[in-house]
């Protein structure tokens, strides 16, 4: 039986939808407009893709966006003054700095110059460490691990008591997505390159998050029958029949993998919408929080 396809495109449309509303409410009747300033340094295409997608989204709902776009070559105090600049606006409710950034810049300094209820993408120091302690609430969760809650949410999988792998330990994804899930109480495993018996270990899961950028890499002879698979990742391979000469898949062997899970993303069209919409229902909160509507 071929899984449920799990719509990541309506899931997030549906989110997205309830920001903008709640985003005209927020402007009528408290004056306060959400806002997003974005950070891009250096002329990384896929970054300056992903910027313009997130300012055009932000647009696009009715916010506020600010943005500065600074050359490769740009000093760490100067990109921290730009920063803290935006720290100091009261019109942004959220600082997005895009990564990678260039390997002179030391990323750790950078993302925590960002004030910590600005953190909209949720990779301050702060809210990374109150997400992996018991009994602590994060201001804010990284936005594509959050995304993957949603999605396995909307499909109806059980996450409490169920066994979920989390292929990859990225800062970024697989370690927040794994804290996620131990915070809803899943037995978590978290899988990497060091990992032994890996499909073995894979075929004991029930929900399975693959973020590790390998395309095609989970195989359908890993899944247990049923499971409900999260594809993070998102890599080109060469296919002559496009225009392009290549094409986009995911870490799963989707095409095999339908047969066996029981709900699965594709790529595209699965986790990615998620993030976005994820980092706007994330500015949104920060400015209701701004405005003393949310603790």
């Amino acid at each position: 039986m071929t899984a449920t396809l799990i719509d990541g495109k309506a899931v997030a449309a549906s989110i997205q939808q309830k920001v903008r509303e709640e985003a005209e409410m927020l402007k009528t009747k408290y004056g306060v407009t959400p806002g997003l300033a974005t950070v891009l340094v250096g002329d990384n295409p896929a970054s300056k893709a992903y910027v313009g997608s997130k300012q055009k989204m932000t647009q696009e709902l009715g916010m506020y966006s600010v943005g500065v776009h600074l050359p490769a070559d740009i000093s760490q105090d100067e990109l921290l003054k730009v920063i803290r600049g935006y720290g100091e606006d009261p019109k942004v409710h959220g600082i997005l700095v895009q990564l990678p950034l260039p390997p002179h810049l030391d990323q750790e300094t950078v993302l925590g110059a960002v004030p910590i209820e600005k953190d909209v993408d949720g990779f301050h120091p702060i809210n990374v460490g109150r997400l992996a302690m018991k009994n602590r609430e994060p201001l804010f969760v990284p936005c594509t691990p959050a995304g993957c809650i949603v999605l396995i949410d909307s499909v109806g999988t059980k996450i409490e008591g169920a066994r979920a792998v989390v292929l990859g330990r990225s800062n970024i994804v697989g370690l927040p997505a794994a804290f996620l899930l131990l915070h809803r109480n899943a037995t978590v495993t978290i899988c990497h390159s060091r990992t032994q018996n890996l499909p073995d270990i894979v075929r004991q899961a029930d929900i399975v998050i693959a973020a590790i950028g390998k395309p095609q890499f989970v195989k359908a002879e890993w899944l247990k029958p049923g499971a409900t698979v999260i594809d993070v990742g998102i890599n080109a391979i060469p296919d002559p029949t496009k225009k392009s000469g290549q094409r986009l898949v995911g870490d799963v062997d989707f095409e095999n993998a339908k047969e066996v899970a029981g709900a699965i993303t594709p790529v595209p069209g699965g986790v990615g919408p998620m993030t976005i919409a994820m980092l706007m229902q994330n500015t949104l909160n920060s400015a209701k929080r701004a405005a003393g509507l949310i603790k």
